[in-house]
């Protein structure tokens, strides 16, 4: 058969017949379908396998998914995302554990922790010990930079070490037992001992007891006397260098001023010798002959109480000349011309004195003041 023998309207009916086909199939593929029974109320792999299932639900599970969310395989259970209000028994986890909220336990053990967190703690840090576990070298350890810094406790005897300084906030004080033992400024009131070994300026410095200043000036609190120069002095004040000792010796009603020792005593200005106290029982005065010596008042010498500005118990030389008392001219001593001995029994008629006339042993006397009859 040729094709001119199919005409236009068998084509027509054919298209049509295949266009109500299709719209029959749609009717059936759109249609609902009631659920089968199963009549054994049950699942189980000869009902179900391979097959997929959704919006599961039964009275312990739920399916609410829209996408595969859990995998099942031979060496666990993988899933994207678990959230549970609480695991039962004992959980270990192999590999890394990324918390992004709180962890709140009762207990952690741990063999290192690395962090770089603020800790808020509401309980001691307690580091637990035993007799095969001391608790010495344990603390806080601050490493990775320079040298490993620590605050550890130290062994032999019991204290809190620490390998760094410790910068105390302005205002605040080092204390024990609540009191204050140093500040900024000053040691605490109760300190009573201690060896500084250097002090800056000191001022209204207050002591007690026995003071020792550069193993040069010595005060005994006992006796209550000060050596400069000797820490067992004579005097209540002593000064001593060598073999020679100066002391201020105060007495009941009166005062001993001096050498101490077999030494010569000075009275120096504009560091010359003004008074020469000498150990051989000998004084002088002036540093020359053109010293100036004054006295103002009556001079005794061998005199208790003198009553004349100058007044001496024996004889005396004036301008070289030399004067004393006698009843007659001297028979036996060393005499020089101008030497005189005044009468010290002068009668009517006898004479003033006696004059030498020549030097010698007693030399040549010749009385002199004819006293009237």
């Amino acid at each position: 058969m040729s094709t001119n023998d199919i005409n236009d309207s068998e084509i027509l009916a054919v298209k049509n017949g295949l266009l109500q086909l299709g719209e029959a199939i749609e009717t059936i593929a759109n249609r609902e379908l009631p659920a089968p029974e199963i009549l054994n109320r049950s699942l189980s792999g000869d009902k179900i396998h391979g097959g997929k299932i959704t919006a599961f639900s039964s009275i312990g599970i739920r399916d609410e998914a829209t996408k595969q969310t859990i995998v099942i395989k031979d060496d666990g259970l993988y899933a994207d995302n678990i959230s549970v209000s609480k695991l039962v028994g004992d959980t270990t986890v192999e590999n890394d554990l990324n918390v992004g909220g709180t962890i709140k336990a009762t207990k952690i053990e741990v063999n290192e922790i690395s962090a770089d967190v603020r800790n808020a703690r509401t309980t001691p840090l307690v580091f637990e010990c035993s007799v095969d576990d001391a608790p010495y070298g344990k603390g806080l350890f601050w490493t990775g930079y320079d040298h490993t810094k620590q605050l550890v406790m130290k062994g032999g005897e019991d204290r809190i070490w620490s390998s760094e300084d410790f910068d105390l906030h302005t205002g605040h004080e080092y204390k024990i037992g609540n009191i204050t033992v140093l500040s900024a400024s000053e040691l605490g009131p109760d300190i009573e001992t201690s060896n500084l070994t250097k002090v800056g300026t000191l001022r209204n410095l207050k002591t007690e007891g026995n003071l020792v200043i550069d193993q040069f000036i010595f005060y005994d609190g006992d006796g209550m006397r000060l050596g400069i120069g000797t820490d067992a002095g004579n005097g209540q004040l002593s000064v001593a260098s060598n073999e020679v000792e100066f002391i201020v010796e105060p007495e009941y009603d009166s005062i001993n001023v001096g050498a101490y020792t077999t030494s010569d005593v000075n009275l120096i200005t504009d560091n010359q010798t003004r008074i020469k106290i000498k150990a051989n029982n000998r004084i002088e005065v002036g540093a020359d002959s053109d010293a100036i010596t004054t006295v103002k008042g009556r001079l005794g010498v061998g005199v208790n109480n003198p009553d004349v500005c100058f007044s001496t118990s024996g004889p005396f030389r004036f301008e070289n000349k030399k004067f004393e008392n006698g009843t007659e001219a001297p028979k036996n001593g060393i005499y020089t011309k101008g030497d005189i001995v005044w009468n010290s029994e002068p009668r009517p008629t006898g004479y003033v004195g006696w004059v030498c006339i020549i030097n010698g042993t007693p030399g040549e006397w010749k009385p002199f003041g004819v006293i009237e009859g």
